[in-house]
This record gives C-alpha cells, sequence and structure tokens, in this order.
C-alpha cells in the first residue's frame, strides 16, 4: 500500500489528487486498485499515513522512532467494510449517487442491515462504526438528517430503482419477473398508510399497510411500492405492470403472480407482449372439471398440461401437501371432539342444562374450523354425538394438494416443466417477505408516519434485504447466519494513530482466521488503514433527557 500523487492541469492551473493505492495480483498479472482518496487531508495527516505506511510491517518500530505516537481503541470497521464494498458490488451505490444524500441513504441502509431500528439508532450506530470514514462524510448528520433523507429517497425512488436495474441487468434486461404483496401492521394509529384490511400478521384491532415487491427471475428485489392497508391485492397489480413496461423497458417479459393477483380483468389490461404465469382458485378447477376441460385423474405427482382457448393449463398433485392437509382436516375433528366431551360431562353434572345450547357452541366451533359442511351434530337423550358426512367428505377433499396453473405463454419459450417451476418461484417473494418482516431486517416497528418517510423507509429495507441475500449466498457454506457473521466482523476495530502535532490515522489489523474466512468468501480484502477525519455524527436527543 502506498500514496501517489496526481497532478493535472487546466488552463493556468495545476490540481493535486492524493490516493491511498494497493497494488495486488490477479491471474499472474499485478494490479492497482484506489482504496481512498485523500485529496482533503491536510499536509501533517498526508505525512502522518505516509509514516505509518512506510513502517506498518512493525508498529512497534514505529514506536521507538517516534515517541510522541499514541494508538487508542478506534471505531468498528469490520462489518461495516463488508457491507460497504457488498453494496459497492450490487451497484447499489452508484444508485444511490455520489451527493451527501445518497451518502446518508447508503448509510441507511448499511444500518438497517448491521442493527434493525429508527433513525435514531442509525445516528448512534454511526457513532460506533467508522460509517464517516468509510463513505467520506466529511458533513455532520443528526436523526433528523436521516429523517430528510427518507423524503429525498421517496422522492427519487424511480429513478434509483431504474438505475439500480440498468447496472445489474445490463441491456439484456429481464424476461422474468415475480410480484407478490404482504401486510404490514402498525403499531400506531398515524401512518400514512395505515388502514384496516385482510391482515396476514393475524393482528386484529391493528391497522395496517400493504407492500408489494417485484423481484426478478432469481429472486432479487428489483422495485417496492407501498399502498393503503385495505388495498386489494388485484388493485396493486397494475402499477407494477407499467413499472416493467415504462420505467424498466421490458417489453417481453412474463410475469408471475399469485393466484389472488391476476385474475380475468388484470389479463385483459395487460399489454402487447406481456405474458402471465398464474395459479386458479378451487371453484375455477371445479368449473374446468365440470366443463370436461381437465379430468381428476389428470392430477399426478408428475406435471401434465392441458391447451384450451389458447390457455395452457398445467396440473399437478402433491403428495405431501395432500397430506398435510388431511392431517389438518382430522386435527381440526379432533378439537371439535374435545368440545363435544367437554360438553358432554357439563350436561351430566348439569341436569338442568339445554341440550340446545350445547349443540350451539359444538356447531359454532365446527363453522369456525370450517368443517361445518361434513361434520354434523345432534343429541340423543342429552348426549351429544358427531356424524359424518362421507359423501361431502369425498367431495372436499377430492382436490387435496391439487393445483391448477394457467399461462399464456407458447410452448416453443416455456415447457410444462418450466412454466411450474416459474410459478413455484414465488416462494423466493416470500422468502424476502419474511427475512423483511419478522426474521432479520424487521420492516417494523414502523418509526414513521408520512407518506414519503415510509416509502422511503420501504425502499431502505428493500435495499438492504439485496446485501442480506448476497451474504447468505456467499456464507451458505459456513455453519453461520448473516447476523451471526456480521457481529463476528463487528469485532474488527480500527487502531487510533495519533502523531503529536501530525494529525492522526486510523490503522487496521489483521483480522483473524474465522473472519479472514468469511472476508474470503466474499472476495474482499480489507484496508491497510484509512484517514482520521470524520464527520460530526451525534444525536440530537440525548438519553439522559429521555429518561427523565
Amino acid at each position: 500500500m502506498h500514496i501517489v500523487i496526481n497532478k493535472s492541469k487546466q488552463g493556468k492551473k495545476i490540481y493535486n489528487s492524493i490516493l491511498l493505492r494497493e497494488s495486488y495480483r490477479e491471474d499472474g498479472k499485478v494490479k492497482k486498485r484506489t482504496i481512498a482518496n485523500l485529496s482533503n487531508c491536510t499536509p501533517d495527516e498526508i505525512a502522518a499515513i505516509t509514516l505509518a505506511l512506510k513502517h506498518k510491517d512493525d508498529l512497534s518500530q514505529l514506536i521507538n522512532i517516534r515517541d510522541d505516537i499514541e494508538l487508542h481503541e478506534g471505531l468498528s470497521i469490520g462489518a461495516l467494510w463488508v457491507v460497504y464494498q457488498v453494496a459497492r458490488g450490487l451497484g447499489i451505490e452508484k444508485a444511490l449517487g455520489e451527493g451527501i444524500e445518497g451518502k446518508l441513504a447508503l448509510w441507511q441502509v448499511i444500518a438497517r442491515v448491521l442493527d434493525q431500528g429508527s433513525r435514531l439508532s442509525a445516528v448512534r450506530l454511526a457513532k460506533v462504526h467508522a460509517a464517516c470514514e468509510v463513505l467520506q462524510i466529511s458533513e455532520g448528520f443528526t436523526e433528523d438528517s436521516l429523517y430528510e433523507n427518507l423524503s429525498w429517497l421517496s422522492d427519487h425512488q424511480e429513478q434509483i430503482e431504474t438505475r439500480l436495474f440498468h447496472i445489474r441487468k445490463g441491456k439484456t434486461g429481464c424476461r422474468l419477473f415475480l410480484y407478490d404483496v404482504t401486510s404490514s401492521y402498525l403499531e400506531g394509529q398515524k401512518n400514512f398508510f395505515g388502514a384496516f384490511g385482510y391482515n396476514r400478521d393475524k393482528k386484529r384491532g391493528k391497522k395496517q399497510s400493504v407492500v408489494g415487491l417485484l423481484c426478478d427471475e432469481s429472486g432479487d428485489p428489483v422495485s417496492v411500492a407501498v399502498f393503503s392497508g385495505n388495498t386489494p391485492d388485484i388493485s396493486t397489480f397494475s402499477p407494477q405492470i407499467l413499472k416493467i413496461a415504462d420505467q424498466f423497458g421490458c417489453k417481453q417479459v412474463t410475469v408471475v403472480g399469485d393466484r389472488g393477483m391476476i385474475k380475468s380483468a388484470q389479463i385483459d389490461q395487460l399489454p402487447q407482449g406481456i405474458h402471465y404465469i398464474t395459479a386458479i382458485t378451487k371453484p375455477q378447477i371445479d368449473k374446468l372439471i365440470d366443463g370436461d376441460i381437465i379430468q381428476m385423474g389428470l392430477f399426478d405427482d408428475r406435471v401434465c398440461e392441458v391447451q384450451s382457448e389458447g390457455i395452457r393449463y398445467v396440473l399437478r398433485r402433491n403428495p405431501y401437501r395432500a397430506e398435510q392437509m388431511k392431517q389438518s382436516r382430522l386435527d381440526r375433528r379432533d378439537c371439535v371432539e374435545k368440545l363435544l366431551s367437554a360438553k358432554n360431562q357439563y350436561l351430566k353434572d348439569h341436569p338442568r342444562a339445554k341440550a340446545e345450547t350445547a349443540i350451539k357452541a359444538v356447531r359454532q366451533k365446527a363453522e369456525r374450523l370450517k368443517i361445518d359442511k361434513w361434520l354434523k351434530v345432534y343429541a340423543t337423550e342429552r348426549i351429544l354425538a358427531l356424524e359424518v358426512d362421507e359423501a361431502v367428505l369425498v367431495e372436499k377433499s377430492q382436490l387435496d394438494g391439487c393445483y391448477v396453473i394457467k399461462t399464456d405463454l407458447c410452448a416453443e419459450y416455456a415447457d410444462t416443466v418450466t412454466v411450474h417451476d416459474r410459478y413455484r418461484d414465488l416462494t423466493q417473494v416470500e422468502k424476502a417477505f419474511r427475512t423483511c418482516k419478522t426474521s432479520m431486517l424487521e420492516i417494523r416497528p414502523v418509526f414513521v408516519r408520512t407518506e414519503k418517510s415510509t416509502r422511503g423507509h420501504v425502499l431502505v429495507v428493500m435495499l438492504a434485504y439485496l446485501i442480506v441475500r448476497y451474504l447468505q449466498k456467499a456464507w451458505s457454506q459456513f455453519d453461520v447466519t448473516v447476523e451471526e457473521g456480521l457481529a463476528r466482523l463487528s469485532t474488527l476495530s480500527t487502531i487510533e494513530m495519533t502523531v503529536k502535532n501530525k494529525g492522526q490515522c486510523l490503522k487496521i489489523p489483521e483480522p483473524r482466521q474465522d473472519s479472514q474466512q468469511l472476508l474470503e468468501a466474499l472476495k474482499i480484502r480489507m484496508p491497510k488503514a484509512l484517514p482520521g477525519t470524520r464527520g460530526n455524527v451525534d444525536t440530537r436527543k440525548k438519553l439522559p433527557e429521555r429518561r427523565n
């Protein structure tokens, strides 16, 4: 590692750029790369860094030479540097831009990966990690700066997503998109998107927002949208088609969506060149069976295809899912039987109790469990019993594990198995929702209220998930989660080296072996040193004041 001074002349003026560079060997060739731009450092600081690099292999010798050198524990660098380098490699830094707003947005994304929390916690995190040094943020910021930055993200979301899409996909674009929605409940009452609707989180009495996520064929997110909590799934589909056609410029593509997403009305509105893959509901399957378009005998653990009026139907019975549904039905029946047994005991112990009241309670239980169509309750001399309608049960269970996928794609573009597998790729979007909602990134609790802040917050989570997904793949060979890997790397801290009256720099020690393995899996090398300048990062609200 060495310092290079480049001079350039424009007119009569001469400009100097001071770069911290290193040489490395790749495929037998010696190459060079820039670690940091030190042009804003003072001459004393440059001299200090030069002195440190000169004696980088033996700091004890450096101390013997200069008695006025002090070494102090510096800021954490390991996890921050890894997430930053991954963000650069994925094109996130370039998509956000090099201005101060882009740097603050990038820090919000990195902070979301390192430790989920509010904008206030992100500022506190910047006081522990070398954020300003790595991102070269010379201006100070508080939590108010980050809240304002969320509005900037919302205003520039389309440009950011489009820029990132073209950086990652190039001129080839994307031929297939995966789309799904989820709901995220809200603890407060004042969020702009908060409304009561179909709550997938099973949180009664809580408002929610609806989030739609558009992914490419590999499951990497490309765009996210936030809707009011009472927005139907089908109403979120058309805006995504406009994004694909207008924003990303993709004309010949296939969109994969769940059965509640792509229905006849949405199919009729699809622009020319955009195809679909979706599933149909059980009533629609019954209608096809009644119309003799498909037969029950076609459902097997192997995929089968039927074509009708230009539409391809791909059929399959999942034996594992069929067994699950059968067991679920038995478990619900057992639940009703336990209640019935308790009611019989109550009627026996209370001669004046009415059998009709007990029957009503058991029937209501069966209705809630949705097995009342084939499980009947009756009483004989104040003793309750259950009766199974076998004909209805057979009818209800004949489609257990059965599903039908439909598409307008020609067979020359996608065969039967390909259509089936592309629909199953929707599990990638569901995995993204699990990661973003509960397992790591925690889109909730939402610490913002306004429309722009909420959109910016959700965009930050989407970009953070792109990084987490990359880390999951790179570290899949290790017995470590992403959280554990980042926690391990966070222990790698800088050594703050101060030369009296000469400035300071941040020296980075060699990582220990387990951390080095994580770095090698990502093909990331730690720098030897960082300039010691940093912006003034502080919180507007102090903890002692908040405790009072």
